[in-house]
């Protein structure tokens, strides 16, 4: 039997709204975005969070330096993020990379230091934990470890969600204070473990992405939606 995947990876979809629907601030205007579930609902816009005690680095320019990983010939867990200043093309390669993972050859602990690369350096924005729920837990992860765990990823279509497209279209200066874009992206995960049938455990899946593009920089993520807008 395959092991059990953590609820939180499968089901934050349909739990609490994310945080990173809090504190993404376009301009102090709100970016309203459908969301799928029992109300269309949610929004991108958040309280000033209390300033960090250290400034937040500034976001990384185009074309992002090789990983370490990549420097000494490595193969880490999650590869580098892809570079671009497009956010449909960043959201595609960001959702290939939280649906893949190999409890095989490499820790949790690895799989999300590898994450975090991707990540937007801007705290005010970024909605780490977000991205980490889509991470199984250290107990299931070894467990996972224990049966030969690993999943592949196909992603298929991605699009800006229509409400996003219609509230930018309507005051397009909202954007330009966090340049923070909505992305949906559907595709498809392939689970198998020791003993398992060849893609015996595919099944479709959608996700929403909040992903940063600033002008003349690479894209970066700054969380996952808790539901899927459409």
């Amino acid at each position: 039997m395959p092991a059990k995947r953590s609820p939180t990876a499968r089901e934050s979809s349909d739990g609490a709204p994310s945080s990173v629907l809090r504190r993404v601030l376009l301009g102090g205007l709100v970016l309203t975005v459908l969301l799928a579930g029992a109300g269309l609902f949610a929004y991108l816009k958040r309280a000033e969070p209390p300033a960090p005690s250290k400034p937040s680095p500034p976001a990384k320019s185009a074309p992002q330096t090789a990983s370490p990983e990549a420097a000494d010939g490595k193969r880490g867990p999650v590869p580098s993020p892809p570079g671009t200043s497009d956010p449909i093309a960043f959201a595609k390669a960001a959702t290939e990379v939280l649906w893949t993972y190999d409890s095989r050859s490499f820790s949790r602990a690895e799989h999300v230091a590898g994450l975090k690369r991707w990540m937007t350096g801007e705290k005010k924005y970024a909605d780490w934990e977000s991205v980490s729920d889509q991470v199984p837990s250290p107990v299931l992860w070894s467990r996972m470890h224990d049966n030969h765990q690993h999943a592949s990823a196909t992603v298929g279509e991605a699009h800006f969600p229509q409400a996003f497209k219609t509230a930018l279209a309507q005051d397009p200066g909202a954007i330009t204070e966090a340049y923070v874009y909505a992305v949906t992206v559907t595709g498809k995960q392939t689970i198998a473990w020791q003993g398992s049938e060849a893609g015996s455990g595919a099944e479709p899946r959608s996700t929403t992405l909040a992903v940063q593009c600033r002008p003349g920089t690479a894209c970066v993520l700054a969380g996952v939606l808790p539901s899927v807008a459409p």
